[in-house]
């Protein structure tokens, strides 16, 4: 049946096609029952691998129908038809995903980092409390609503933690994910723990936000590797970073995994703190050079620069603080990898950008 009518009949009316992979898209659509707009990833059972329909699709759904927080997208209603198509309507990032974000405005304001990354930090504390990992965390699946705040989204490669007898996490064989975001154990292939890969990956992420271009030339990964192994973060020049984040992002992109920061050691670091955010805020606030969001995001803004990225209610923006300025359209610099298509959903290329997936029974 044809997705515009079986919609039609649940209270929906479909809109443009916002992403596409070989065996589902995603659409926009308008809920008579929400009075808004939403999005919707359409699976077709019968274009699907049989890993993923035997293994990755349950976990999805099973996790999505528990998962409640403001910093994760909202999964209203799941349905599935006869014809072997699955319905998933899910909250509508209107602002578009963060690479698109950077690409068009370039590296965001130290205050912007901190907020958007402590409601990153907030979603993962909540989904690693319950147990479960993300394993797929970049700027492509962290979408923004209309006040910019930030909503963790793809749960496609996240899975419940498992415990052995002693109480000790079971490490993942799976190795997932885009090879600019993963921990050195997950390019070398050796099993890993999935908290922690999640912890490498925000670091990358924070990196971004700060910098506006990748921590990594991801163009070769023996070299980024080695890189990564020899525990060096090195910063655009030019660029100031505090001495308390670059403090933070070296205990995140900490190639040992036994040393690496926990997320509720980020959530208490002192870079972090509400405290702070107050301050940055109010000097913010007297600033002239704020971030412009009147003009919306251009469609086409991903390609303008190949070779690039481009709680409490404390937690949540000011709407001062990302009104008003100047913005330039800037692309990340040239080490940086080419963006992969954004809330594409099914869309797992292979390429050299990505890791390879080794799927072992049991994870």
């Amino acid at each position: 049946m044809d997705d515009a009518l079986v919609l039609k009949k649940r209270g929906y009316t479909l809109g443009i096609r916002l992403g596409e992979g070989s065996y589902a898209k995603v659409k926009s659509a308008y809920s008579d029952r929400l009075k808004s707009n939403v999005a919707v990833k359409i699976i077709n059972r019968r274009k699907a691998p049989v890993d993923f329909l035997e293994r990755f699709l349950p976990r999805e759904l099973e996790i999505l129908a528990v998962l409640n927080n403001r910093y994760i997208v909202k999964t209203y209603e799941i349905f599935e038809t006869s014809d072997g198509k699955v319905y998933m309507i899910m909250e509508l990032g209107v602002q578009g995903d963060l690479l698109e974000f950077i690409k068009f405005r370039g590296a965001l304001p130290e205050e912007v980092c901190r907020k958007m990354f402590r409601q990153l930090s907030l979603a993962v504390k909540y989904i690693h409390d319950l147990e479960i990992v993300h394993r797929d965390l970049k700027c492509e699946n962290l979408l923004l609503n209309k006040d910019f705040n930030l909503k963790v989204s793809d749960f496609g490669f996240s899975r419940r933690c498992n415990y052995d007898d002693d109480g000790q996490l079971a490490l993942s064989k799976t190795f997932c994910g885009s090879a600019a975001y993963a921990a050195p154990e997950v390019l070398q292939g050796i099993p890993y723990n999935a908290k922690v890969y999640d912890i490498w990956s925000m670091g990358v992420v924070l990196y971004i936000m700060l910098c506006g271009s990748m921590p990594y030339d991801d163009s070769n990964v023996k070299k980024m590797l080695r890189v990564q192994k020899e525990h060096r973060v090195d910063f655009p020049r030019g660029k100031h970073v505090p001495a308390d984040c670059k403090d933070l992002l070296y205990r995140m992109l900490q190639p040992d995994v036994s040393k690496r920061i926990e997320i509720d050691d980020i959530l208490d670091h002192p870079w972090l703190q509400p405290s702070k955010q107050k301050k940055d805020c109010e000097s913010c606030s007297k600033s002239s050079s704020k971030i412009d969001t009147k003009g919306e995001t251009k469609a086409d803004s991903r390609n303008e620069s190949r070779r690039g990225l481009r709680a409490d209610t404390d937690d949540e923006f000011d709407s001062e603080v990302l009104d008003e300025g100047k913005a330039e359209k800037k692309g990340f610099k040239s080490h940086c990898t080419e963006p992969t298509p954004t809330r594409a959903a099914g869309n797992r290329r292979k390429s050299s950008q990505k890791v390879k997936e080794t799927i072992e029974e049991g994870d």
